[in-house]
């Protein structure tokens, strides 16, 4: 399944982050700015809830991971920053900021992919940003790894079928047991960083959304 894109809101952030980053060289905060600033703006904008917000929040991260391959910087400090603007921004707009997390890490998992970005990097650091955001905005954080690191599987499952079903046979098998979107792969990586980074365990919520 593509992400739908609209282009304005996509092609705003990634010039935004573009120029950003080249001036200051700082990534982290810089994404949570632009996120968040861009998702209060528009969801006040258009009253966006539902499928729009979703909508939206794909188009923000979409153009902050674009953006930050342009200029060479960091994906996983954009994947962490991304995901705390998005809890700080849906939170600003008393939109629910727990059910944006799944997505946010598909949708980053998935640009990543898209840029030749490595995907276990920005899955691990969509699960890290998910916990600081989540207690910035006074959030459960165990909830919020684990809704994380289901949405970044999620990603990785339908960039391997995208793999399969564009090239068929063993070469799109091969193609999708590649160490940028093994599956295995992933989900070690983002077991890891919910055990090192929270005092909780979410294996068994890894193993349930396999």
């Amino acid at each position: 399944m593509s992400i739908p894109v609209h282009k304005g809101i996509m092609e705003s952030v990634k010039d935004t982050l573009v120029g950003s980053i080249k001036g200051t060289g700082e990534i982290v905060t810089t994404v949570v700015d632009t996120v968040s600033g861009t998702l209060v703006s528009t969801i006040k904008g258009t009253g966006a809830i539902g499928t729009a917000l979703t909508s939206t929040v794909s188009d923000v991260l979409r153009g902050a991971i674009t953006g930050t391959a342009q200029v060479g910087g960091d994906l996983g400090a954009t994947a962490k920053g991304g995901v705390i603007g998005v809890l700080k921004g849906t939170k600003e707009v008393g939109a629910e900021a727990v059910g944006t997390i799944s997505t946010s890490a598909r949708v980053l998992v998935k640009s990543a992919a898209e840029v030749g970005g490595d995907v276990g990097l920005v899955a691990r650091n969509a699960v890290e940003g998910a916990i600081a955001g989540a207690k910035s905005v006074g959030l459960d954080a165990e909830a919020a790894a684990s809704a994380a690191a289901t949405g970044a599987l999620k990603g990785a499952g339908e960039i391997s079928q995208e793999a399969v079903d564009s090239r068929g046979g063993a070469g799109g098998q091969a193609r999708r047991e590649g160490p940028r979107c093994g599956r295995d792969g992933l989900m070690l990586v983002v077991h890891q960083s919910a055990v090192l980074s929270a005092p909780f365990d979410v294996e068994a919520r890894l193993a349930e959304a396999l």
